[in-house]
């Protein structure tokens, strides 16, 4: 193939591939999206579990831009490759393939837990090994932060309040909860690692950090997920009538995931040690509502 001096063979969004061809030698090049520079006092050395996932990965962005030194743990369960392999190679990046429920020896800063199914179909698919990431993964990243002195962020959810009687949910609400239903692999396993932090807080002083997530959306989301807001996008680009289940009078908050990882930092970079709901309230929506903003806004004959 006849190649010149200076060959682009690749590019994708953030990084570019080139060869330059010398007698015999190829060199490789890489460009990474802009990385803010900060001082060694500022520089904070970041864990995140579950990082490569679809919040994770948008948290290790907003991270890595900071100037921070990140590294992501994931077993890629549901967590993808792709969503950090812009990142691959630069020297404040590590990306480590490992399962919170297996011990992790690494000095840190701060933890952000994020590890864990969070869509219904992936979480039941193996309930048990959800409860196993949500209570042992997590006993073990908080054995961590005892261990370094870091501060530990918690990816709790929303669904630690069951189905609920109050609406919207203040965070003073303890919830209606099910132990035994579909969900409470995931529901239980969640309320559970609330309490694990609080008693590693109370009992050891290690600092934590609980943020309850709504409904979250944007790109990098599992289109088959089985979550509302996939589901209708989903059936409106294949032209397919849109699933509402009941009435469709049941309403949900909803958040842009680059909201989300703001409140997340800006929660972990905080004084407040109490549970926090992360959710864009008063924007809610009931789901028949939500299915016509889809069809108005991809413009296909949905019904």
């Amino acid at each position: 193939m006849g190649l010149g001096a200076l060959t682009l063979i690749s590019a994708a969004p953030g990084h570019m591939f080139v060869w330059v061809m010398d007698p015999g030698e190829i060199i490789f090049t890489q460009k990474y999206p802009p990385v803010k520079f900060l001082s060694e006092k500022d520089r904070k050395r970041i864990l995140i579990t579950g990082g490569a996932g679809f919040v994770g990965s948008h948290l290790t962005d907003k991270l890595m831009m900071d100037g921070h030194e990140v590294t992501v743990v994931d077993n890629f369960f549901t967590g993808r490759k792709r969503n950090v392999e812009h990142w691959i190679g630069h020297e404040n990046f590590e990306l480590i393939n490992h399962d919170v429920v297996e011990p992790l020896y690494i000095e840190v800063d701060q933890i952000y837990h994020l590890a864990s199914p969070a869509s219904p179909p992936n979480y039941m698919y193996n309930p048990i090994k959800t409860l196993k990431t949500n209570t042992i993964g997590t006993l073990n990243m908080l054995g961590l932060a005892k261990r370094v002195g870091a501060r530990l962020l918690l990816a709790s959810t929303s669904e630690v309040y069951g189905d609920p009687e109050v609406h919207p949910q203040n965070e003073d609400y303890w919830g209606h909860v099910n132990p035994i239903g579909p969900r409470a692999c995931y529901d239980e396993g969640k309320r559970v690692a609330e309490t694990m932090c609080y008693a590693y807080m109370k009992q050891e002083g290690v600092e934590v950090r609980v943020a309850r997530i709504f409904n979250t959306f944007g790109p990098r989301m599992h289109m088959n997920d089985g979550r509302v807001v996939s589901n209708f996008v989903l059936q409106a680009l294949q032209g397919e009538p849109l699933t509402v289940y009941g009435s469709g009078s049941q309403t949900r908050a909803f958040q842009y995931v680059s909201d989300l990882v703001n409140g997340l930092v800006a929660l972990m970079n905080s004084n407040v040690s109490s549970p926090v709901n992360l959710v864009s309230f008063p924007d809610v929506f009931n789901f028949k509502h939500l299915g016509l903003r889809k069809i108005h806004l991809i413009g296909l004959c949905s019904q």
